[in-house]
């Protein structure tokens, strides 16, 4: 995939307006810490485009990219980390759930799953809340370079069942080697109905 142009448009906060969506957008959501930014800076092929931390839940706020002048990856707050305050936390639910609902440019969301762990209990219930919005997902496992192959098919074979999915729609993905990076452009472009960015 040939990147040609990334912008930053904007950071959204609780009350602060979204940017025009003029373009279809590609919402990224998991767990905090389970490598979303890396997955996005590698996706843009830029190192500090989505800002990536060993603290859990430095995401708080919703930010918006612009790929190509074609496509908007937009980073979600990680969820599922105690040690973020809970007022904090409490703001993240509505933000999440009013952009989901309400974002007529959201085309789907990348659903992210540490393939070490396999999907959590607020994995799950995140990819049933969005199958009642009737949101498209792209589910994608990250961190596999930290697995044997036999490990990853394992895992893969264990995450189709519980989902309910082909293991073939699932994404397996590294950002340290760059693997499945195309694969998930692909299903990116297969959810906007397009085949080039």
């Amino acid at each position: 995939m040939k990147i040609q142009s990334v912008e930053f448009l904007k950071s959204v906060y609780p009350k602060d307006d979204y940017p025009p969506g003029n373009y279809p957008e590609v919402a990224f959501a998991g767990r905090s810490n389970v490598g979303k930014s890396s997955l996005i800076n590698t996706l843009a092929n830029r190192k500090g485009l989505a800002r990536t931390s060993s603290s859990p839940g430095k995401t708080q706020s919703i930010n918006f990219y612009l790929v190509n002048q074609s496509v908007c990856l937009v980073d979600l707050p990680g969820y599922g980390y105690a040690k973020v305050p809970q007022q904090v936390r409490k703001q993240w639910s509505p933000l999440i759930e009013q952009y989901c609902r309400n974002r007529k440019s959201l085309c789907g969301v990348v659903v992210i799953v540490d393939a070490r762990i396999g999907p959590t209990p607020l994995d799950l219930s995140l990819i049933a809340w969005l199958k009642t919005l009737s949101l498209p997902t792209i589910i994608t496992m990250t961190k596999i370079d930290k697995l044997s192959k036999n490990k990853i098919s394992k895992v893969l074979r264990q995450t189709s069942e519980t989902l309910s999915i082909r293991p073939a729609v699932i994404v397996p993905f590294s950002a340290h080697t760059g693997e499945g990076k195309r694969h998930v452009w692909q299903e990116i472009m297969r959810l906007m109905g397009s085949s080039e960015p």
